[in-house]
């Protein structure tokens, strides 16, 4: 039997609130949904991180 992934649906995007890492060398960022702080350090280099907002892929 064989499974074919086929065709898949395009995920909408939307507009997102993210941290993003304020380090120049670092391109650390999250979710602000999946934030457990409410200043998160980055969790790559420990810098300091910044609010932002980003388009991405819906989360449901």
């Amino acid at each position: 039997m064989s499974f074919s992934r086929g065709p898949k649906e395009p995920v909408p995007e939307v507009e997102t609130n993210v941290w993003s890492c304020t380090s120049e060398e670092c391109q650390g960022w999250m979710r602000e949904s999946y934030s457990f702080s409410e200043e998160p350090e980055c969790p790559l280099c420990h810098s300091t991180m910044k609010q932002e907002v980003r388009v991405l892929p819906e989360v449901k």
